[in-house]
């Protein structure tokens, strides 16, 4: 079976965690039949072979980009200017979107980064409270108890064909903290690497962009000799 049929059964089948904490809800856009079908066009565009891809592990999807539209780091706007996905979505961002799209762009484009990468989450199922995103590590309760969760779906998003040999952690301190605690538990992958997170680029080092651009092109290229 391929790539993209593993993926599309199962973002198809999943489900959001149970016994979430007072007060947070989960994105799970997953059965609306826009993102089934944006889902199932993304993955046969790029996935549809049998070829091992390296997994990027971001933190979970954001309400502006994959919480709309079902596809790790990608808001409206990316869908439709990069990957000329049609959707029915108002032509909307992201900050975490815009930098890793211009990542995949230094990279040679989509079809070229998404032949050897996946983007994936330690949850892939988003969070909010009061309206506003939730990292999963913001809520001591909330990491607690997604902590089984977590790990049942970065295995079956191995599963998928990823390699073990490495992976790149999206975002270091906290999101690394965790997924090293699970990688030493449960030898998922025999190296974790780690880049800085894109919002906290765009937030915080815009000005120096282009030599995140380079980190992050370097670690790809590590990862692909390794």
């Amino acid at each position: 079976m391929t790539f993209a049929k593993k993926a599309i059964l199962y973002f198809g089948r999943i489900k959001p965690p149970d016994r979430l904490p007072i007060g947070v809800h989960p994105l799970y856009p997953h059965k609306d039949p826009a993102v089934q079908v944006v889902i199932s066009t993304f993955f046969n565009r790029y996935y549809s072979d049998e070829q091992p891809r390296i997994l990027l592990i971001g933190i979970n999807p954001g309400r502006m980009g994959a919480g709309i539209t079902g596809v790790n780091f990608t808001a409206p706007r990316q869908l439709s200017q990069f990957l000329g996905i049609k959707h029915p979505w108002p032509d909307t961002s992201e900050l975490s979107a815009e930098f890793i799209y211009d990542v995949i762009l230094s990279y040679g484009g989509p079809a070229a980064f998404f032949g050897q990468f996946y983007l994936g989450s330690v949850s892939p199922i988003g969070f909010i409270r009061d309206g506003k995103n939730l990292n999963y590590y913001d809520d001591p309760l909330l990491q607690q108890r997604i902590r089984p969760y977590a790990l049942k779906q970065l295995k079956a998003q191995i599963d998928f064909g990823i390699r073990r040999s490495v992976a790149i952690c999206i975002g270091g301190d906290k999101n690394l903290k965790f997924l090293k605690g699970l990688n030493d538990e449960h030898n998922l992958f025999d190296e974790l690497r780690v880049v800085p997170h894109p919002r906290f680029i765009q937030q915080y080092r815009r000005s120096a962009k282009e030599s995140y651009i380079q980190q992050y092109l370097d670690e790809l290229l590590y990862c692909i000799k390794k």
